[in-house]
Formats: C-alpha cells, structure tokens, sequence
C-alpha cells in the first residue's frame, strides 16, 4: 500500500506551521528557564530523614542566612531542591547550617538532615557555558548542510544537491523550536530548567532527526535514475519505501526514554524529556517535512522558469 504522504503535503505542512508558530508564542512570551548552569548560583538536593518540613518552613529557616533569589522544589522522591544566585562556599555553608537547626528544632524524634547533592556556577562561567553551548549548535547545523552537500552532489536534476541540504537543516531548525517552544512551556507552568543536559539532548537530536532525513534522501538518490514517474511520485515513493523503518526505530527508542522518564531518578528525566519529545518531532520533519519541502522548492523553480 502506498501512503499519498506528499501530495498531502499542504496539510503536515500546515500542522507544522501551527506547532512552529506556537514555540515561537511560548519562547516570546515566557523565554527559557534557564537553570543554574547557565545562570550561576547554587543547587543543593536536601533530605530530610524521619520529618518533612513545609517548603514555607525551609523558605523561613533560610532567611535568617541572607539568602538571594532562594526557590524551593519538592521532589517526586520526598527531597528538595533548593536553588539560590549566591555561589560562595560561605553561603553553602550557612544554608547547610540552618537546614540542620531546622531538622534539630522541628520536636520530630530522630529528625535529621542530609545533603544529597551540591552544585556551583559562577555567572562569569554559566555566560561561558550558554555562549559555547550555542556556537557548538551551531556550528553542527553548518557542518551537516556541508555533509549533505557533498554526499548528494553527484545528484544535479531536477534539484542541486546542496538543497537537500537545507532542506534538512529547514526539518532540524523545525525541530529545534518546537522543542525550545515545548521546554519554555514547561518552564512556566512546571518550572523545568534548562541546564547543559538539555543542550546534548538537542544536539543527539540534531543527529538522529538528519540520520532518519539522509535515509529518506538516499532513497530518493537511488530511485531518481531508474524512476519512471515524475519528481514528487518518485519522492512519495521513497517516503513509504523507508516509512516503516524510521517508524519501528523512532519507536523503540521512545519506548526506552519513556521508561527512562518514568523510572529514572530527577537529574536524568529532563534530559529523556528533551529526547522524548525532539525524536518524536524529528521522526515527523524527516517524513512530513523534509522531502516536502524538496517537492515545493521544485514546483516553485519550475514556475519560475515558466513565467
């Protein structure tokens, strides 16, 4: 059975339009939640062991330590976590200080507290962090046009091979957004930071959203020559020709992540998030974008040449 995927081109297209649309609304309005890695300031996972205090009674027991922009999480795992911009090692130790008068003062039997974990970042070094950060995602996005250029320029009709090149980087920017848009939503209503986890998650996403693209694309390198129909039944082709292999692996390995974002402790369900959400959305652009967007570009040069 042969899907009519791009002569229902205008409809994914417009799916994708609307998705884009409302990750640009989200990142406007709300931005991004940057964390601690980027910012600068503290983190620190308490635990509070035979007693578990309000997050207003630790916002209390932390004010008398002079403490700035404090936040306060409870955890699905019974702990906290506590941010705060100061990233000197005399704060750290006040709040650890209070946070222990707080368990010996609560009148519980056995009360006690714990540090399970505490991270540094000075805002000199998390700038250096987001400025890397982006120039690396960057510099990826160049280095895969010129890949595919270079691996599709034996293919010249009815479209040069370097614009299946941008044709993959237009799926990877369509991916990239919608899951900025998603994290900076998640940011507002959940509180969900962006730390330099989520910047490898987008970057393995970057990878696997082309791998399944190149795979359409060489497909259509190898069905051009011999094909008998015209360019967009050709692509069509194609398409469903790899349809159910980019299908089975995108979902195995969302079935992994969502096992992973389950099951998996706090520190690593963001990063499975990210790659939950940017895999399924690169298993879409890869067939419901990309080679669309080919099918376009040439019906737009071609009316072009007619006028």
């Amino acid at each position: 059975m042969i899907y009519r995927i791009i002569q229902k081109r205008k409809f994914f297209l417009s799916i994708s339009g609307v998705l884009i649309a409302a990750a640009i609304f989200a990142l406007v309005t709300w931005g991004l939640n940057f964390g601690v890695d980027f910012r600068g300031g503290s983190l620190l996972e308490a635990k509070f062991n035979a007693y578990q205090p309000e997050i207003s009674d630790i916002q209390a027991s932390l004010a008398e330590a002079d403490i700035n922009n404090l936040t306060v999480q409870p955890t699905e795992d019974g702990t906290f976590m506590i941010r705060f911009k100061d990233a000197s090692d005399e704060k750290h130790k006040a709040v650890v200080k209070q946070l222990k008068d707080l368990a010996q003062n609560s009148g519980q039997e056995g009360a006690s507290f714990e540090e399970l974990s505490f991270d540094s970042v000075g805002p000199s070094i998390g700038k250096e962090l987001k400025s890397k950060s982006f120039n690396a995602s960057f510099i990826v996005l160049i280095m895969i046009i010129l890949y595919i250029s270079w691996s599709f320029r034996k293919v010249s009709r009815p479209i040069s091979s370097w614009k299946y090149g941008v044709a993959a980087i237009i799926a990877l920017a369509h991916d990239v957004i919608i899951t900025l848009g998603a994290f900076a939503a998640f940011g507002h209503f959940f509180q969900i930071e962006i730390n330099t986890p989520f910047i490898a998650a987008i970057l393995t996403v970057l990878g696997y959203s082309v791998s399944d693209s190149i795979v359409v694309f060489d497909r259509i390198r190898e069905n051009l020559p011999k094909s008998k129909e015209n360019f967009e039944d050709t692509i069509n082709f194609s398409i469903n020709q790899t349809l159910s292999r980019s299908l089975s692996t995108s979902f195995s390995s969302m079935l992994a992540l969502m096992a992973i974002l389950i099951f998996g402790g706090s520190t690593i369900q963001d990063f499975a998030l990210a790659l939950l959400i940017g895999i399924f959305i690169g298993t879409y652009s890869s067939i419901f974008v990309a080679s669309p967007i080919l099918v376009v570009w040439h019906k737009l040069m071609r009316k072009g040449a007619k006028s």
